[in-house]
């Protein structure tokens, strides 16, 4: 049994049954979500403990962890990080880490209409506030292998508009905000745990490290130390 858990943007939850070692991929049990872009840390574990009673499990049954590395927002992503660590520390459970934007690319191509054997482009692009957006671009080739091609950065949308329409596929949060710009194809926002377990599975097959779990932050936060001591006098 797996847990995957993504808070790089809103809160999503899954419980997979099987491993990402196996030949056939996990089966995805439940999803539970909250799309609210804040109270990651007021929703996560309720969350979880829903997801695992509708699949029928408790937290002994798991056998391994996967979580979104994001990019996203420092605290949101970082409460999806702790909660992953400690459970599998509790537990003694494998943690496998992946970008929460490889998610929304499996997501996308799952979803997708266009087919055959010719190869398909997707392009990820999510809110980084600051009027930017993080983004990645990816390729399904002809025998299913789907590999990142750029990314993941963060840009303003105008710089990477052009490379992002190019794709087949365009999806993520930031192409509600800049419809103009990044035109979207399917209504996708957020990572979807599923989606984040199968990606998982999807990348082990192909031979990746998921073993990093640290944050894809991408730039340094809103806040920052002082440079200089300040007067309290104002002098």
């Amino acid at each position: 049994m797996l847990l995957g858990i993504d808070t790089s943007g809103a809160v999503s939850v899954a419980v997979a049954r099987g491993a990402l070692v196996e030949a056939a991929p996990p089966e995805v049990l439940a999803v539970r979500g909250d799309d609210r872009a804040r109270h990651h840390d007021e929703v996560l574990l309720a969350r979880i403990d829903e997801a695992m009673r509708e699949a029928g499990a408790e937290r002994r049954d798991l056998t391994g962890i996967v979580v979104g590395r994001g990019p996203g927002p420092f605290t949101g992503l970082r409460v999806g990080l702790v909660a992953a660590r400690s459970i599998a520390g509790v537990l003694d459970l494998p943690l496998h880490g992946l970008s929460s934007l490889d998610a929304l690319a499996h997501q996308a191509l799952a979803g997708a209409s266009v087919g055959g054997a010719a190869p398909v482009t997707v392009g990820v692009a999510l809110d980084a506030r600051r009027r930017e957006v993080y983004h990645a671009r990816y390729r399904r080739a002809a025998d299913g292998t789907v590999t990142r091609e750029a990314g993941p950065a963060v840009d303003a949308p105008a710089e990477v508009a052009a490379e992002l329409t190019a794709c087949d596929l365009l999806v993520g949060s930031g192409t509600g905000l800049y419809p103009e710009l990044l035109p979207a194809t399917a209504e996708m926002a957020h990572a979807d745990a599923g989606h984040l377990i199968l990606a998982a599975a999807q990348l082990s097959a192909q031979g990746a490290d998921l073993s990093d779990t640290a944050p894809l932050y991408l730039r340094e936060p809103d806040a920052a130390k002082p440079t200089a001591r300040k007067s309290a006098l104002g002098r």
